[in-house]
């Protein structure tokens, strides 16, 4: 009897193996439908925009109205898994995606799919810290959880590139609607198989910081709109400013809350470290411009060079490629030159590639105008994602490591969605400038159906309106371009690299910010820009550490 429970059966291993590799599946399925979820929308945007009549400012909703909610509720997402049961919470947050997805492919109005596509942000934002958060109570400690984390961490990064490619095809061979009714039978494929092969975790006491999180995303959600609705109406519109000051009032009260709560959903105090508050603004600076980059190229390369839904996919695919070569080879080069060097070159490219995409205009070719700055750009994007990683998580104990990693992830996605809104107002300004431009050759040189065509669709048709679009994104680039010089003047100026983190590199013994990890930890993959670490379990705190018990004021204990 003792002897057979030492020395398990090759059979029983092989069936826990098989066990374990579907619990992965599931749980990694889950993560790339939430993950490729913004860019397979991004090709569908042109067809939404002429289907439900939305105008190129308020286009932008269909993507900041996932954004906003799935990173202003990700860190609370994370806390309902603790405390409420990860399995348990993992599976209504996957069917509220599911249900959300339904309703977006069924709207018939635009408010429809932004009311959908908001709900659908409130899904992913409960199903995918929880995935992660799973894998630590699925997985045992060592190799077995560290391919978890591999897979998982692999899957966040190349989800881009799949929603690039499968967005194209259910565009052009189906319609725009299947971008988000694809998601229907995975999602019910996932919540059925999820109680066959993941257990239940344990839970946790704790409390909901509703009205912190209620705060930050009620307040970057007007500051978002404040920003568009001034691309519409002006900066002297009532609505306008009313929102702007809604937003601060907003924001500066999250911040209090934060300040007293016992459980924030945001600890402030990651924020005191310089090279962790850089990282933060690096990644909020870059988010933006990697958002604009994807939402007006999209655009560009269907409206103005009458690309096919599939071929704008197959068109993107590039970037995702590079950068994905050169996050590889940062990741090897790191332990030699620290991260700094990375963060400086890698922002300066982006800042590179974004400027020569300025340059764009109605003769511009994919080829000769286009490629060329996206691979500039992804390859410096690339050097960031390790780099940032490693930055957020540098100089915080283990057991605080899932929340300040979750707090550059909620970073990245609020920091393109208000970004965005930015560069949508820029657009917006630029684009009037160049229509009363236009107007005028337009009235002598339009055919009757084409002044019929403006008259129904408030827009000129190409040539004219080609014009438009391309002044708007060329002077949208030159604010995303700024915005990468902001993040190359912090990681020159703001961060500071250590001389004891680059021993840690160099020795290999311990990465990063995991100063005291258990067996294990050391060997455990850098997390993506969408796969936050979890911090393990810490049973014991360290008695002299002012800061408060994760198991009490950590937001996340698997995030």
């Amino acid at each position: 009897m003792t002897g057979s429970r030492a020395t398990p059966t090759p059979t029983a291993t092989a069936h826990d193996r098989h066990r374990s590799g579907l619990a992965l599946l599931v749980i990694a399925s889950c993560q790339l439908m939430v993950v490729l979820d913004v860019t397979i929308v991004n090709i569908a945007l042109p067809h939404m925009q002429k289907d439900l009549g939305f105008s190129t400012e308020n286009l932008s909703w269909v993507v900041n109205a996932y954004t906003l909610t799935f990173g202003g509720l990700l860190l609370l997402g994370g806390r309902l898994g603790d405390i409420l049961g990860r399995r348990r919470v993992f599976i209504f947050g996957v069917l509220l995606f599911v249900f959300a997805s339904l309703l977006g492919g069924l709207s018939q109005e635009g408010w429809q799919l932004l009311a959908a596509r908001s709900l659908q942000g409130v899904g992913g934002a409960i199903a995918s810290p929880t995935a992660l958060s799973l894998i630590t109570t699925t997985f045992r400690e060592g190799p077995e959880r560290n391919r978890a984390f591999g897979v998982f961490a692999g899957v966040s990064a190349g989800g881009s590139a799949i929603g690039l490619l499968a967005g194209g095809m259910l565009v052009e061979w189906l319609d725009w609607r299947w971008v988000l009714f694809v998601n229907v039978p995975i999602g019910l494929l996932i919540a059925f198989a999820t109680p066959r092969y993941i257990a239940e975790s344990e839970r946790h006491a704790g409390h909901f910081d509703i009205a912190g999180a209620l705060s930050s995303t009620v307040g970057m959600v007007l500051l978002v709109y404040g920003f568009i609705r001034a691309s519409e109406d002006g900066w002297t519109d009532s609505l306008t400013l009313g929102s702007f000051a809604a937003a601060v009032v907003l924001l500066a009260l999250f911040i209090a809350i934060e300040r007293r709560s016992r459980q924030p959903i945001t600890p402030l105090w990651m924020f005191r470290d310089r090279n962790r508050a850089g990282s933060y603004a690096m990644m909020l600076s870059l988010s933006a411009a990697l958002f604009g980059m994807f939402f007006f190229l999209t655009l560009f390369v269907q409206d103005v060079l009458d690309f096919s839904p599939l071929r704008a996919g197959l068109a993107f695919l590039p970037v995702s490629a590079v950068i994905a070569v050169s996050a590889g080879l940062t990741s090897q080069l790191l332990p030699r030159w620290g991260p700094k060097p990375f963060m400086v070159v890698g922002a300066v490219l982006a800042a590179v590639g974004l400027g020569w995409l300025t340059l764009t205009d109605i003769h511009s070719t994919y080829l000769g105008s286009i490629l060329g700055p996206m691979l500039v750009f992804g390859f410096g994007m690339g050097m960031q994602f390790v780099s940032l990683t490693l930055m957020a998580v540098s100089g915080v104990a283990p057991k605080e490591a899932g929340a300040a990693s979750g707090i550059l992830n909620a970073t990245q996605q609020v920091g393109g969605s208000l970004g965005l809104s930015i560069l949508v107002t820029t657009f917006g300004t630029a684009s009037r400038n160049e229509a009363s431009e236009q107007m005028p050759g337009f009235r002598e040189e339009a055919t009757r159906a084409q002044a019929e065509e403006a008259q129904r669709t408030g827009q000129l048709p190409p040539p004219w309106g080609d014009e438009i679009l391309t002044s708007g994104v060329s002077s949208a680039f030159v604010v995303a371009a700024c915005f990468a010089v902001v993040a190359a003047l912090v990681a020159l100026f703001v961060i500071q690299v250590r001389p004891a983190d680059l021993a840690r590199l160099q020795g290999g013994a311990t990465p990063l910010g995991a100063e005291e990890a258990g067996d294990g930890e050391a060997d455990r993959p850098m997390p993506g820009p969408d796969a936050t670490r979890p911090a393990p379990d810490v049973s014991s705190p360290d008695p002299d550490d002012p800061r408060p018990d994760p198991d009490t004021d950590r937001p996340t204990k698997g995030l």
